[in-house]
């Protein structure tokens, strides 16, 4: 399988090897469709060396089984039901003979509490991350094992294919007393696969006690642990700055969970002191996302990570308040304490001296130099804003009292826009906060219609970190989107400081969240075609902006909302009656109120849930099933009308989903009540795929189980008001238009060069006049264009989205071109 990313890299190489191509000058248009003009006169924001950065969280396995470069999955026997309820001691493993695990007083100590006991003869074999582990001929693997045996058997080491094919010599290991000690050796490959299984096993009489059962490959990024392949594609975006370690996995256990047979905590917050020291001291710890984080990737290792790339390290710590879908806050003031306090302490493990408390521990670690921390973000997309406002500014109390040099980075919640958003804004600017942190998860369309998001954000205000954004799916249509609204971040680079697309990365076949910028397996890895647009941006920023105009266009209008009405449920069991569809005048476009029995005139578009007419109501059974959307046959053509309905929820997680304005599976409206656990209600949007949603509205909200809700929406063209038991809900215009083309000009002094961006998101070409004004520059310059057919997408078979570099000719300080459909370019023009 390494033969994709052997010949990926190799077409790269060959292409920086190459002379540049010449491009031919655009013809000359009289009646261009676009016209950039550069205000030469005018002085642009000053944009950071932070600009663009990545944030890493461990999710889809981005740790374990990805960054961190150990092969052995479940290294250290600690996978348990608080994990995942399909995991156990052995998970990972197969065994011969007599092996168990086990958790006693002969533990390798008490944050390592589970080992592996082998009464012999008898053996384990694992498989690794992705059905097999990856090496290859030739290169050196790093075995090592804690153990303790009252035998003076040796055990076996072996490398070898699931068929027993050898992939290496094997190793002995003479465990020499029943004292727990570590033993090591070395594997050197003599074939390549990708199916590897490591194999230890004890062939005499006795009993071996194994912990901490490690394969590391010897070749690492810079040494320090990391896959290297996946370590270099970071790098290879030059970010400002690594947003670390996560995300919904720093906020969602803020509070300790005890097992309750031996009252070790098993599930709990992310903290930073469990994931320093030596690796067998680290206790594992419940991921979020549904597995077993090892902690062996810690944040010694983040740090160490950041200063190797050359970007800013910025952890984010519990506020002990939850997010992401759940809303509890502690009240223990001496644990809320504990935390400040340790936040405190991970400023001073990062930058002090080694004669400090955390500083000789970091220096104990192999750093004795600083790491230069500058920034702290406090917190994740907490959905009670009081609560967590409260505690952030106890946080930025004591961390600026101490360290008043640090920016302390708040956060606006889950959401664009809403309730929450408004009022956690509101806080921070009467709160004098210096940085906010905003999420958004969006549609390609939402981002080509909010290009101008910033422009009308308050200069003096707290300025914005976007800490977490993508266009919801994998196509380039979706990168081209994120294009133009980057070209916007960059023209508001006085307010908008950092930037983060986010998640970084995906192992194939350990996914939790879409879309991704790296994807990877057990020995390759692959950009995504947004992996190759930030890295145009990342690797081509400048440092001030150049203010400019646009003039002409070809905006997309909006258009009034038709189409399907639908039923849907998300976990939750329901009852829908007396659907009606009027216009404003009375007459009905459709009505049924199932008492007939039958649901003849409705078909599934999700294939999920149970639905059925019972006593005369449609009603959705499986409070597992998520988004069981049904669709009434009747197409609403009118532009104006109202829907009303009843609707009872009688179990489950959450609330009600009424759809309307149905295209077809993938383009859609719903009113969303009491979703995110019953927490908080929405309108949202789906455009060309059912992933790809946006909200367009959002507030709290629940709904009450066997309460009847009559509900009724409103829709007038694209304006739309929802009224829930004769009270208004909400409303929304969906009036925006969207424009496909987007551009920004930045200066580069170092280089003394203009860059100039220049997204066309059309499937039409963009003949483009640019007036740069007063500027001059050379005639000859290098255009680099990333194009290609708006739904490719790069995988691990064919990476078609690269970009390609020529030489332009013919420039001066008018020139025209026409930009091609579904492009990028990055003009760089030398200034006279």
């Amino acid at each position: 399988m390494a033969r994709f990313r052997s010949r990926t890299a190799g077409a790269i190489a060959a292409l920086a090897a190459l002379p540049l191509a010449v491009a031919p000058p655009a013809a000359a248009a009289a009646d261009p469709d676009y016209t950039i003009t550069v205000d030469s006169a005018a002085t642009g924001a000053a944009i950071g060396d932070e600009m663009y950065g990545v944030f890493f969280e461990d999710i889809n396995y981005a740790a374990d089984g990805g960054l961190y470069a150990e092969l052995v999955r479940n290294r250290s026997f600690e996978f348990n039901a608080t994990d995942n309820r399909s995991y156990s001691g052995l998970t990972g493993w197969t065994a011969t003979g007599t092996a168990t695990t086990v958790d006693d007083g002969n533990r390798l100590n008490d944050r390592n509490r589970t080992y592996l006991q082998l009464t012999g003869p008898a053996g384990v074999t694992n498989a690794g991350f992705n059905s097999g582990l990856a090496v290859q001929k030739g290169k050196l693997y790093d075995f090592s094992v804690w153990a303790r045996s009252d035998s003076g058997s040796p055990l076996t080491v072996s490398l070898a294919t699931a068929d027993g094919s050898a992939l290496a010599a094997p190793l002995k290991i003479t465990v020499k007393s029943n004292t727990w000690s570590r033993y090591a050796g070395t594997l050197r490959a003599t074939t390549t696969s990708d199916a590897g299984r490591l194999s230890v096993a004890a062939s005499g009489a006795g009993t071996h006690r194994l912990d901490m059962v490690s394969l590391f490959p010897r070749e690492t990024y810079k040494g320090h642990g990391l896959r290297k392949d996946l370590a270099e594609k970071v790098a290879a975006l030059r970010p400002g700055f690594v947003r670390f370690p996560g995300g919904c996995l720093v906020n969602t256990g803020s509070h300790y969970a005890y097992d309750a047979a031996s009252n070790f905590p098993r599930a709990r917050s992310y903290q930073w002191k469990d994931t320093i020291g030596p690796v067998e001291t680290r206790a594992t710890n419940a991921n979020f996302w549904g597995y077993n984080q090892s902690y062996g990737l810690g944040y010694y290792e983040y740090f160490q990570f950041s200063e190797d790339i050359g970007a800013a390290p910025l952890p984010v710590v519990p506020a002990l308040v939850t997010g992401c879908g759940q809303n509890r806050a502690t009240d223990d003031p001496a644990l809320l304490q504990r935390h400040i306090q340790d936040t405190l302490d991970l400023i001073e493990f990062a930058n002090g001296p080694v004669t400090s408390t955390w500083g000789k521990v970091r220096a104990r670690m192999g750093h004795p130099k600083p790491f230069g921390l500058t920034m702290v973000g406090v917190g994740n997309e907490e959905n009670l804003p009081d609560e967590y406002f409260a505690n952030f500014l106890k946080f930025r109390d004591a961390i600026k009292a101490k360290y008043p040099k640090i920016t302390v980075i708040s956060n606006s919640g889950p959401d664009d826009m809403g309730v929450t958003f408004d009022n956690l804004w509101a806080k921070n600017k009467a709160a004098g906060t210096e940085m906010v942190d905003e999420h958004y998860y969006n549609s390609p369309n939402w981002f080509l219609q909010n290009n101008n998001r910033y422009d009308s954000y308050d200069r003096n205000g707290p300025k914005v970190f976007l800490g977490e954004y993508a266009s919801q799916d994998a196509k380039f249509f979706n990168s081209l989107a994120e294009a133009a609204y980057m070209t916007s971040l960059e023209r508001n680079a006085d307010v908008v400081k950092m930037a983060a697309y986010a998640p970084l990365f995906a192992n194939i076949d350990n996914v939790q969240w879409r879309p991704d910028l790296i994807w990877f397996d057990n020995d390759e890895s692959w950009g995504s075609t947004s992996y190759q647009m930030q890295k145009l941006f990342m690797t081509n920023v400048g440092d001030r902006v150049v203010p400019t105009k646009v003039s002409g266009g070809r905006v997309v209008q909006p258009q009034p909302i038709t189409g399907r009405v639908g039923l849907s449920t998300w976990r939750t069991a329901a009852r829908y009656d007396d659907l009606k569809v009027t216009t404003p005048d009375g007459s009905v476009l459709l009505s049924d109120d199932f008492n007939d029995g039958n649901a003849d005139g409705w078909s599934p578009l999700a294939g999920r849930g149970t639905w059925a007419v019972t006593d005369g109501a449609y009603t959705q059974t499986d409070v597992a099933a998520e988004d069981t959307m049904v669709a009434a046959a009747t197409g609403i053509t009118a532009t104006d009308y109202d829907i009303s309905l009843k609707a009872t929820k009688t179990a489950g997680d959450e609330g009600f989903l009424i759809p309307f304005g149905i295209k077809d599976s993938g383009s859609w409206y719903w009113w969303n009540l009491g979703g995110w656990n019953n927490t908080q209600g929405a309108i949202e949007k789906a455009t060309g795929s059912a992933a790809a949603k946006e909200q367009l509205l959002t507030r709290p909200d629940s709904v009450t189980t066997n309460q009847t809700y009559d509900l009724r929406i409103e829709v007038r063209g694209t304006r739309v008001t929802l009224i829930r038991d004769g009270e208004v809900w909400g409303s929304f215009d969906d009036n925006k238009v969207t424009e496909p083309f987007a551009q920004v000009v930045t200066r580069d002094t170092r280089k003394g060069e203009l860059i100039v961006k220049v997204v066309n998101a059309s499937t039409t070409p963009a003949i483009t006049k640019i007036n740069l004004g007063k500027i001059k520059v050379a005639s000859t310059g290098r255009m680099t264009v990333l194009a290609g057919d708006p739904g490719e997408q790069n995988t691990r078979s064919a990476e078609p989205i690269q970009p390609v570099t020529t030489t332009v000719r013919g420039l001066s300080s008018t020139f025209t071109r026409e930009f091609p459909a579904s492009s990028v370019t990055f003009l760089r023009l030398e200034t006279r």
